[in-house]
């Protein structure tokens, strides 16, 4: 008997079998569902993003980005998964990269190394310090905590294409997800880059030069990528990076998360902003090139990577924060920059 104030709840049979108990309601549809529906509705929606943006061909080497973060392990589960279960014919590769962050990343590849033994893949690990001679601790020594996520950024995303390139990876996969897409249009948005924010929610980037990449998880809600992660019991690394919290995407999640406590649906409002979005025909976009020096894509003569890595060699840190295009014939020519120059692009105050 229960007490008279109390009513009896009974479990919510799964919205789905109808037969099962429901162990979860889920974020993005509100549907109740036992584990065993929702790990097969969870999968067959990536399966239909992968076929319905056509992401992958039969004989693709794809490249997994591997962090051995939830996004990425799950990224790499799903996909091995898919591909045994609707014969994609993909030849899947685990790719990592070290930034050189102890206490941090060292700690995350130990669990990459065991997602390579638990799903079976290859796997290939890209440092900074062999591309550029520096690894993340030794840049945040030089620079600081408030712009040290910039320098992160550019060299994490060119060391994973020239880890993939290495392997002769023809597309690469990485783990973003729906709340990362939307955090991305905020923060353009906010910033006022335009040629970012027409391209931040395509399925499919870098078709124009570098290794395409695509991003499965797209319309994936990571709420829902951390409870498939925990009912399948994967084996992720679940810590934040040491150096970022004062990145201003930390802002932008907050803000959408705010939104999202009033209105349920503003991710996929905001990612379905985004796709729809045109631009003025008279609006004046970067036109794409390569890097004279590295020969990586680049809008500029020299790309953000270089110019970042002769600041650090030249230890003048500020130099690829902000606008300052004008000097790279100089950087070219290796000529040496004047005092008012020097003085403007130090540490100082950085």
């Amino acid at each position: 008997m229960f007490p008279h104030n109390r009513v009896a709840v009974m479990p919510a049979k799964c919205s789905s079998c109808e037969t099962q108990r429901a162990a979860l309601r889920r974020p993005k549809t509100g549907h109740s569902l036992c584990k065993s529906c929702f790990f097969q509705a969870f999968e067959e929606e990536i399966h239909h993003t992968i076929v319905s943006a056509q992401l992958f061909q039969p004989g693709d080497k794809v490249g997994i980005g591997a962090s051995g973060g939830k996004d990425s392990t799950v990224l790499a589960h799903v996909l091995k998964l898919l591909n045994e279960r609707h014969s994609y014919g993909l030849d899947l590769i685990l790719v990592s990269v070290d930034e050189g962050i102890s206490g941090y990343r060292d700690d995350s590849l130990e669990t990459v190394k065991r997602n390579q033994q638990q799903y079976e893949l290859p796997l290939k690990i890209v440092s900074y310090q062999e591309l550029y001679g520096w690894t993340m601790d030794q840049i945040v020594k030089q620079v600081g905590l408030k712009n040290n996520c910039t320098f992160c950024g550019v060299f994490r995303r060119q060391a994973l294409d020239r880890g993939a390139m290495m392997l002769g990876v023809n597309k690469i996969c990485t783990g973003h997800n729906a709340d990362d897409i939307a955090e991305t249009v905020l923060m353009n948005f906010l910033r006022g880059d335009i040629a970012r924010l027409r391209r931040c929610t395509a399925i499919t980037t870098g078709s124009e030069g570098a290794i395409p990449r695509c991003k499965p998880l797209k319309y994936a809600y990571e709420k829902e990528i951390v409870l498939y992660a925990y009912f399948k019991k994967l084996d992720y690394f679940s810590t934040e990076c040491i150096y970022s919290p004062n990145a201003y995407r930390g802002h932008a999640r907050t803000l959408l998360k705010d939104l999202e406590a009033l209105r349920p649906s503003t991710i996929m409002d905001i990612i379905h902003s985004g796709e729809n979005l045109s631009v003025r025909e008279d609006v004046k976009m970067p036109v794409q090139g390569t890097c004279t020096r590295c020969a990586y894509i680049s809008s500029q003569t020299l790309c953000k990577a270089c110019v970042l890595l002769e600041g650090l060699n030249r230890g003048l840190p500020k130099l690829g924060i902000g606008k300052h295009h004008k000097l790279h014939h100089k950087l070219l020519a290796k000529e040496p920059l004047n005092q008012h120059e020097m003085r403007k692009l130090k540490a100082d105050d950085f």
